[in-house]
């Protein structure tokens, strides 16, 4: 009778016509989401070289595909890690809840904070705003299906919403605006970025301090008047931007 492999001993890499880099990606992959979550480390390269048995390049070679296809990520001077799913989204100008509805996912709002402040020179220069004339400073933490997904940090001008941060901003912000005040946003200039977060965005979005993220910092108008000048910290691991181009 053949002897059954124990539960604790991982599968075998062999010789053969496939190649072990392959099979070792094949039982690696079996293990992301299973045996290791979303967003935890996986062993070190050496650790998946003894428990294998294989060599550190074999292991690094299956580690390398592994991120290639975004199912790990690295963190410098950390490690690598598991990645979650992600959401892709069009660029297109709409509220992250209702970009988050049309992808099937409940979007929930945590506000940290909702002042009126003096806006530094360049959210005074894009909002338009005199000297000493305050803002609006709104930051809330964004969640799809209860996974924190993006922190905002934005300015509103109170010549259009002078009361703004008396109310409930744990809903689309854009649909407020617009039942409300009568303020539709209706075109926007935007940067996009990548940078390593750190400390409190990192906190707050819950991974790894150097995790990559998407930046977008965005001036929104409504009728050619400036309204609203944020900046989104976007989980690299979650979020992905889909782009269609046409030539000219």
């Amino acid at each position: 009778m053949p002897r059954l492999r124990d539960a604790d001993t991982p599968p075998a890499v062999t010789a053969g016509p496939i190649p072990k880099h392959a099979q070792l990606r094949a039982i690696l992959l079996s293990d992301i989401g299973t045996t290791w979550p979303a967003h935890s480390a996986i062993p070190s390269e050496r650790e998946l070289s003894t428990r294998h048995g294989v060599s550190r390049a074999t292991v690094r070679e299956a580690l390398r595909q592994l991120i290639e296809e975004q199912k790990l990520y690295t963190v410098q001077g950390k490690g690598t890690f598991v990645a979650g799913e992600r959401v892709q989204s069009q660029l297109h100008l709409a509220s992250f809840t209702e970009d988050m509805r049309r992808r099937g996912m409940v979007a929930t709002t945590l506000v940290r904070r909702a002042e009126r402040a003096d806006p530094p020179l360049d959210v005074r220069a894009a909002l338009g705003l005199d000297d000493g004339e305050k803002a609006w400073s709104i930051e809330r933490l964004r969640l799809a299906n209860g996974i924190p997904m993006a922190l905002e940090i934005g300015w509103y001008s109170p010549r259009l919403a002078e009361d703004l941060g008396e109310q409930d901003l744990g809903t689309s912000l854009y649909g407020l605006l617009a039942e409300r005040y009568g303020v539709r946003i209706d075109a926007a200039e935007q940067t996009v970025w990548t940078e390593a977060v750190e400390d409190a965005v990192a906190t707050a979005l819950a991974v790894p301090p150097g995790s990559p993220v998407l930046v977008f910092r965005r001036t929104s108008r409504a009728g050619g008047r400036a309204v609203e000048h944020v900046t989104s910290w976007y989980r690299g691991d979650r979020y992905q931007v889909h782009m269609a181009l046409a030539g000219g």
